[in-house]
């Protein structure tokens, strides 16, 4: 195949990914438009909803889409989501990953590079979304798990001044900044619409997937069923997070010379291939043009990400 029809044809994948996505994004924009002008001419009072309802109801409006239906299948995208902390839609996001692959496929043959360069960095560019939203989904369940200790603390208070249990998430919700604030209002307002405090905890520890709060909806659950005095719980809970982080912080302490040997190893590879592609591109090309050079390609690629699973699992020490 000649280099003139390879980057024909990645353009014209190029042009059609960017054409989806803005037909996409236009017909997502008709879509709320309608929605909001439905709510106008139904109830009039649209402006008076609170905020937290249209949180609520995002679920079952963004499941209509076709795309979304087909890819909840294998994979729940709409809760990793949730759990980043982002308002984008599965198609845009799938859009965007393909146009991001499309362009890396391109840029090699653009810029007179080796042609086999073109699935490498179409997968490199592709992933970046998906990079991206693990990233602010870990930035965010870590962020939640050190605000939970203050959250229980701030609960056990209310209740010990006379306070409801559902006052208490109010409080949280009102003193808390994002993401945990944004989590009790959620429970605050899914109560007051009528669903159970059980049901509305359950959710909540499928969004944000802690074992520290895992353990507070099972002792607000036991406490419901059997009584007891919750304050003293959610007091000794909090105390052991606050333990929890404090062990934690010594272990990421005696564990940072092997994490920091695990990056420099991991990063080497990758920095010799460019420092050499750079100096002799000849020497490197056989990689990909020669048999044996595939096989050794392909086998240090697969070594590497073996040598990362081993040195995850060695400094990663769960508490």
């Amino acid at each position: 195949m000649s280099v003139t029809l390879v980057v024909a044809i990645a353009t014209g994948f190029g042009v059609a990914a960017l054409v989806a996505l803005l037909a996409i994004t236009f017909q997502r924009g008709g879509t709320e438009v309608e929605a909001r002008l439905t709510a106008l001419t139904s109830t009039g009072k649209s402006h008076n909803k609170p905020t937290t309802t249209s949180s609520i109801t995002r679920d079952s409006e963004n499941i209509s889409s076709p795309i979304d239906r087909y890819v909840s299948q294998y994979l729940n995208l709409r809760l990793l989501f949730e759990q980043a902390g982002v308002t984008l839609s599965v198609p845009n996001f799938l859009a965007t990953v393909v146009i991001l692959g499309a362009i890396g496929f391109s840029l090699p043959m653009l810029a007179g590079l080796s042609v086999g360069l073109a699935p490498v960095l179409a997968g490199m560019l592709a992933l970046l979304p998906v990079c991206w939203l693990l990233m602010r989904r870990k930035r965010r369940l870590n962020k939640f798990a050190s605000q939970l200790p203050q959250s229980l603390e701030l609960i056990a208070r209310a209740l010990r001044a006379g306070h409801s249990l559902a006052s208490g998430f109010n409080l949280v919700a009102q003193e808390m900044s994002k993401p945990i604030g944004v989590e009790f209002a959620r429970i605050y307002e899914e109560q007051n619409l009528g669903k159970p405090l059980d049901e509305a905890l359950e959710a909540m520890t499928h969004r944000v997937p802690n074992l520290d709060l895992r353990f507070f909806a099972t002792a607000v659950a036991l406490q419901r069923q059997t009584g007891g005095d919750l304050a003293e719980i959610l007091d000794k809970i909090g105390h052991l997070v606050r333990e929890r982080f404090q062990i934690w912080g010594q272990i990421q302490a005696l564990t940072g010379e092997g994490r920091l040997s695990g990056i420099v190893l991991l990063a080497l590879p990758p920095a010799l291939f460019v420092a050499v592609y750079h100096l002799n591109p000849a020497y490197v090309n056989l990689l990909f043009t020669d048999e044996m050079g595939r096989k050794m390609l392909v086998g240090g690629i697969v070594l590497q990400v073996l040598g990362a699973l081993v040195i995850r699992k060695i400094v990663n020490i769960r508490v």
